[in-house]
């Protein structure tokens, strides 16, 4: 996007574009655009305008998908870790419903988180998005639009769409706010004389998965930014003249070793659940990590290949839970009582209610059934609300215990 110097350029707000009465009807999109245009400005500053960018066709969309897949790394297999069955499944319950929020993952070192959340590449399901748009806009949701998509849609333009894999963004902790915000692009703006938008990181993981490692080492300024776009879904910028928001909403994953610092209360809040991952303590089990590190590290491919009916076995068990998790239901008695668990442990807020609804929705559409069960409930709530709780300094008992043991007090 390009924001030319001259304010003559910019052109004035048009009623027919946000007027379904307009003469020559709009798109059933662009109904929808109109009907739920956010009340914030996306320009503040009139004088600039958008300018459309050269965007890549289709075709060339999945043929540099289909490269870089082919030239990435190998990752490690999903269905491949052994044990760590509470950190795979709040991953599995993120990816099947994202608005559960995140997960935060604390635990010992080398026990696998970072292999763990970067293994979830492979079983990431496709998404519809605007071809050549740099938030991966949904063609069909305003609300994770960008903003040269949403002027798109109003205009009644038909958008190229295309398929593509959900994005993981790796935000390492030596990034600058620029980079993970966007900034003004130098390099227009020499050539062209234009005022352009770079999008960030927080662009590119829009409808994605945003994952930082060791999170709690994580410098204030970006924590701080961090929280702004959880907490909003949105990311504003402004600098150098320019002035501009887009949608960022993603998955928030974070990692860490407790032992190196705590987590800040107000970004702790924003992970929906949290798992905590211990050192295999069986001598069997360590043998059997240890080998299948070592045939994977030998020939990664070969590796790969020996998994790949489990894979696709967890993909679709993945896509059958997202498709039908809207179908899922909960009583209404299940929902009183888990607010009445939330309520006794003095949870601050109703985010603690919200995130185990939703877990253990999800948790039902994976095991394929319409109907949450108490046991859903149960394998969900300690890792929903184990974070919420208030921190008592002379307390030696876990929060996830004294969340379980209240659990079974109301529940039973």
């Amino acid at each position: 996007m390009a924001f030319p110097f001259s304010p003559a350029t910019a052109p004035a707000a048009s009623p027919a574009l946000f007027s379904a009465s307009a003469s020559g009807p709009l798109s059933l999109a662009a109904a929808a655009v109109s009907a739920r245009i956010p009340s914030r400005r996306w320009f503040r500053r009139g004088r600039f305008s958008v300018c459309n960018v050269a965007a890549p066709s289709a075709t060339e969309q999945e043929a540099k998908a289909s490269g870089a897949k082919e030239s990435q790394r190998p990752v490690y297999p999903f269905a491949a870790i052994v044990g760590q069955e509470e950190m795979k499944l709040c991953l599995l319950l993120n990816v099947i419903d994202p608005k559960i929020g995140g997960v935060m993952i604390m635990g010992d070192r080398g026990t696998g988180k970072s292999t763990t959340v970067r293994s979830l590449v492979d079983l990431l399901p496709d998404i519809r998005v605007v071809v050549g748009d740099p938030f991966n806009s949904d063609p069909d949701d305003p609300e994770v639009m960008g903003p040269e998509v949403r002027e798109r849609v109003l205009q009644g333009d038909n958008l190229p769409v295309v398929a593509a894999k959900i994005t993981m963004v790796d935000l390492p902790l030596g990034a600058t706010e620029d980079r993970v915000c966007g900034t003004i692009d130098i390099e227009k703006a020499l050539t062209d004389g234009v005022k352009a938008f770079e999008p960030g990181l927080l662009a590119k993981a829009n409808r994605g998965i945003l994952y930082v490692d060791e999170v709690n080492l994580l410098d204030d300024h970006l924590v701080d930014v961090l929280l702004d776009s959880a907490a909003s879904g949105w990311n504003t910028v402004e600098r150098e003249g320019i002035s501009i928001s887009h949608p960022a909403r993603f998955i928030l994953i974070g990692s860490g070793n407790p032992e190196e610092g705590e987590l800040r209360p107000q970004l702790l809040d924003r992970f929906g659940m949290h798992a905590q991952v211990g050192t295999v303590r069986d001598a069997e089990l360590r043998v059997k990590i240890v080998e299948e590190r070592a045939r994977f590290d030998r020939d990664p491919k070969a590796f790969r290949v020996s998994y790949v009916e489990e894979q696709e076995k967890l993909q679709e068990q993945i896509s059958s839970a997202r498709s039908n998790l809207g179908a899922v239901q909960i009583d209404h008695d299940l929902r009183v009582k888990i607010s009445k668990v939330c309520a006794e442990l003095n949870v601050d807020g109703l985010r603690g209610d919200i995130v185990t609804n939703r877990a253990a929705k999800a948790l039902a559409a994976l095991k394929g059934r319409d109907t949450v069960t108490v046991e859903d409930i149960g394998t969900v709530i300690p890792n929903c609300l184990r974070h919420r709780l208030r921190k008592d300094p002379l307390e030696s008992i876990d929060s996830g215990l004294l969340v379980v043991e209240k659990f079974y007090e109301v529940f039973t």
